[in-house]
């Protein structure tokens, strides 16, 4: 049996990277995935990877899946979205928040229209639609929503700063969301705790080279050493998805650090791992 038997699953940015491993996994454990992108045909995107990509996937390997095309930037396009999984699978029982977008410009430089849609897809709709299927999971009295942030939500702490290129990459905008991002986690957590919902986030320990990271100039490509597999952010992901309530609702963690926690990984490095990267004020609460 699988730790997801059954269950109708979202997974918002699954044509590549992240999104796309986690949504192969849990299909992989049973879920019934509901795999959501702008991207749905290899060749339409500049990027590596579509929907139909991740679905046939996931069908090759004997899961269940369906690819919903969405802008979730737009909320009538997030309700279209819930309102398709339900008629495609039923209530929605798990939801994972995955899906990015930013651009990495200086603050002087990011334009007004870039920077209202970046915050509707990395805060905003994860906001809209989990208040969507909430209505599902508060009737069931159970269900999980797994957040993705990263690790642009620590800060470069006070100055005087040194005189060097770092501060001209642009996370300002990037970091500040998944700031928000795990702020809204806990207390959207304590809120629905009395009905059974359980609500997490999970960053990368290390940067995961995948298509947007390389494109970013974060990673060097795909293989580069320094960075950590995406299959690890899936495991991290599948745990606080599947975990007790009591156990995880609440946590804001890294993945190699919940991962080593359970005993998933033997050794790790990276934030939440290595005393010398720091982590986020919320993932020590």
């Amino acid at each position: 049996m699988g730790k997801l038997d059954g269950k109708v699953t979202i997974v918002t940015g699954a044509s590549r990277g992240i999104g796309a491993e986690i949504a192969k996994l849990f299909a992989a454990q049973g879920g019934k995935i509901v795999c959501v992108a702008r991207t749905v045909q290899e060749g339409t995107h500049p990027l590596e990877g579509s929907l139909e990509r991740t679905v046939a996937d996931i069908r090759a390997a004997g899961g269940e899946a369906s690819a919903v095309q969405a802008n979730i930037s737009l909320p009538e396009e997030c309700e279209a979205l819930v309102q398709e999984t339900r008629r495609l699978y039923g209530p929605v029982q798990v939801l994972v928040n995955n899906a990015a977008l930013t651009y990495f410009l200086p603050i002087r430089e990011y334009a007004l229209n870039r920077w209202m849609r970046s915050w509707a897809v990395n805060l905003h709709a994860p906001f809209i639609l989990s208040q969507l299927v909430l209505d599902d999971m508060v009737e069931a009295r159970s269900g999980s929503i797994v957040n993705i942030s990263s690790a642009a939500a620590v800060g470069p702490g006070r100055g005087p700063y040194p005189d060097d290129s770092s501060a001209l990459r642009g996370g300002t905008c990037y970091g500040a969301e998944k700031a928000a991002l795990e702020r809204f986690s806990q207390g959207l957590a304590h809120e629905v705790y009395p009905f059974g919902v359980s609500i997490t986030c999970v960053s990368p320990s290390l940067v995961v080279p995948t298509p947007g990271t390389v494109f970013h100039n974060l990673v060097t490509g795909m293989d580069d050493p320094r960075g950590e597999p995406p299959e690890l952010m899936a495991q991290a992901a599948l745990l606080l998805a599947t975990e007790p309530l009591d156990a995880v609702t609440g946590r804001v963690t890294y993945s190699q650090q919940i991962l080593l926690e359970y005993g998933l990984i033997k050794e790790g490095r990276g934030r939440g791992v290595d005393p010398n990267m720091p982590t986020t004020c919320y993932s020590q609460r």
